[in-house]
């Protein structure tokens, strides 16, 4: 079309032109190389005129590029949005929510923590009075990596040369009687941290307080968070294993991240 031809009024949008926007778009996602518009009609369904347009409608807002005539692909503006969708995306506020229905569940003190290098920070709760359990580390509190739940998630997800950094840089201090202060007694314990699928910590960072803790992870697989749940050492429950495990995945998921990239 000519720059002096009559503009032509486009449609006016509908569920049907959205359906068929993104059944296009679905099929490109799955495809590493430039797709041919026959091939795309026959994937689709779509007639390959219905398919022209709406591709060339895709390409001028470069939603999808036209590598070469009847070649295309996803465009590099789907990057731009998937960027800012993904900088808006707050782990404190993805976990908020799920973190009360579990301290609901379980009346227990709920904690997400982030690494902080030889560190975990907490950076929310869930509490309420009748946890009856005093909060010794508030928001903004650290704690070392090898005497938390959480840190040992961190630690766990480590090469074996990073931990025993880890383990000479900090000569693993302990802070009460169960502490692990050894570098083998900590490995043991990291084996057990990726078996089971979830951490403990018994009593190590303070004594009368036992937590567990699972992880939360991105749309790339990269461990961010950690979640867990503290509680004073006779109220301690295994049963809530399932329970942590299933919020923090659910936290994962509102992150961008599937079960199936673990």
């Amino acid at each position: 079309m000519s720059l002096t031809s009559s503009p032509v009024i486009p449609a006016a949008p509908s569920i049907q032109v959205i359906e068929r926007l993104n059944t296009l778009l679905d099929v490109l996602a799955r495809q590493s190389e430039p797709v041919s518009l026959k091939a795309l009609s026959h994937a689709t369904g779509l007639h390959p005129s219905t398919a022209h347009r709406i591709l060339n409608d895709l390409v001028l807002v470069r939603m999808v590029d036209r590598t070469e005539p009847g070649q295309y692909q996803l465009g590099m503006r789907l990057l731009e949005l998937g960027n800012l969708v993904k900088a808006r995306l707050n782990i404190r506020d993805a976990a908020a929510g799920p973190m009360r229905e579990l301290h609901k569940l379980t009346g227990e003190t709920i904690n997400l923590s982030v690494r902080q290098g030889d560190e975990i920070v907490y950076v929310e709760r869930a509490v309420s009075e009748r946890s009856g359990m005093q909060v010794v580390r508030a928001i903004g509190g650290r704690a070392p990596l090898h005497l938390t739940s959480t840190g040992k998630l961190f630690l766990a997800a480590d090469e074996s040369r990073a931990v025993r950094s880890y383990s000479m840089r900090t000569g693993l201090a302990g802070q009460t009687r169960n502490s692990i202060t050894d570098v083998h007694q900590l490995e043991k314990e990291l084996d057990l941290v990726r078996s089971n699928g979830f951490a403990r910590d018994n009593e190590e960072l303070e004594l009368g307080v036992r937590c567990i803790a699972a992880a939360i992870q991105d749309d790339v697989g990269d461990l961010v968070a950690g979640l867990s749940i503290s509680a004073p050492a006779d109220r301690a429950n295994d049963g809530w294993v399932n329970a942590l495990r299933q919020t923090a995945s659910d936290i994962s998921r509102a992150l961008g991240h599937e079960a199936d990239q673990a």
